[in-house]
């Protein structure tokens, strides 16, 4: 659906959710909007950059929430999740496409991240997988909106996942990478194959007060993210400035506290806010989504289970579809923005489909 001609015409015409400032004047390539003669790209063509105006905020539940907005104000409503060590940049040429659709396309950042910020300095920095959930339906609340497609990675399809699978009255349709990423702790105490278990080994490092105070040097946490995204991503070249981009939103007050205690929780060695006990309950159970879904896998995301989705097709039992993305790794809307907004569409479409059946 979208060509890469097209994709371009649009992500150059201007940034998401006002013009693309061409600010050569800073001298910074960042700043200016544009890729740079980068030799981590390997390319001395420059091409427009796409980014994000600046972000909004909002309070809802117990965070102020930072988010970028783009598209007509009353269209059907898309929300796009990131993950770690990424930010909502990584929808920053997917987000046009979807405006120019129609959509009105909300990005915000999860707790932890960039301007997203806590009201009280007395909350938990909890990071267990329903609270982001949570999260996302307070800030929907907020907003207004009372379903909305919901579309993610890492991090993101999880939150995803869970708010389809329980509050499917408030997902239209889903797209997830990675497919049914809703985690099972008692299933995470039993080891994988040693390969499989070497791809986490920040896991294992964020387990340890050394990986704490590695993930609080912010030269580390910098280098330690860049090492994570050419690992996760093999085949993608980004430049100097894409990465900064994103960086930057590492330096919220909470973020070492948000990442530690998700990925120590994941692997039963913290305990998560009792308040959430009952929908952890309700996730262990591995609850089926039943709403509209496409799944994504990028074929060289080292996180991916063999088989074009086999792994967790029976996950879900509504309208579905699923696509394998030969040479694209982790960071899906950021590596390969036509297809996931192509996914966004077809998501949609199915909904729209079922919707027309039961008539």
């Amino acid at each position: 659906m979208f060509s890469r001609r097209s994709f371009w015409k649009i992500v150059g015409a201007g940034a998401v959710g006002a013009p693309l400032a061409t600010r050569a004047a800073t001298g910074s390539a960042e700043a200016a909007g544009v890729l740079s003669d980068s030799a981590e790209r390997g390319t001395s063509a420059a091409r427009p950059h796409p980014s994000f105006a600046a972000p909004r905020q909002i309070r809802a539940g117990v965070l102020n929430v930072g988010y970028a907005e783009a598209g007509p104000a009353h269209g059907p409503a898309v929300v796009l999740l990131h993950g770690w060590p990424y930010d909502i940049h990584s929808y920053a040429a997917v987000a046009p496409l979807l405006a120019a659709e129609g959509y009105r396309v909300i990005v915000p950042y999860l707790r932890g991240y960039g301007t997203t910020r806590f009201l009280s300095p007395r909350t938990l920095r909890d990071g267990q997988q329903s609270v982001f959930a949570v999260d996302l339906i307070t800030f929907m609340d907020a907003l207004g909106i009372e379903r909305a497609v919901l579309a993610g990675f890492d991090w993101g399809s999880r939150t995803a996942d869970i708010v389809a699978a329980l509050w499917p009255e408030r997902c239209k349709a889903l797209v997830s990478v990675t497919g049914y990423l809703i985690t099972n702790r008692k299933a995470n105490k039993r080891p994988q194959p040693p390969k499989v278990e070497w791809a986490w080994w920040y896991q294992y490092y964020f387990a340890t007060e050394r990986g704490v105070l590695g993930l609080e040097n912010p030269d580390y946490r910098r280098q330690l993210a860049r090492l994570v995204w050419r690992f996760n991503s093999p085949t993608w070249h980004f430049d100097d400035a894409t990465f900064a981009r994103t960086a930057a939103a590492f330096r919220n007050p909470d973020h070492v506290r948000i990442v530690i205690n998700n990925y120590r929780w994941r692997l039963g060695l913290a305990a998560g806010d009792p308040r959430y006990d009952g929908l952890e309950r309700r996730l262990a159970k591995g609850p089926v989504i039943g709403v509209p879904t496409v799944t994504l896998d990028g074929g060289r995301d080292p996180f991916t289970p063999a088989g074009g989705g086999a792994a967790y097709r029976d996950k879900f039992s509504g309208p579905y579809a699923h696509r394998t993305l030969t040479g694209i790794g982790h960071n899906v809307p950021q590596e390969a923005p036509e297809a996931f907004a192509d996914a966004v569409v077809e998501a949609d479409r199915l909904r729209r489909h079922r919707a027309a059946r039961l008539g």
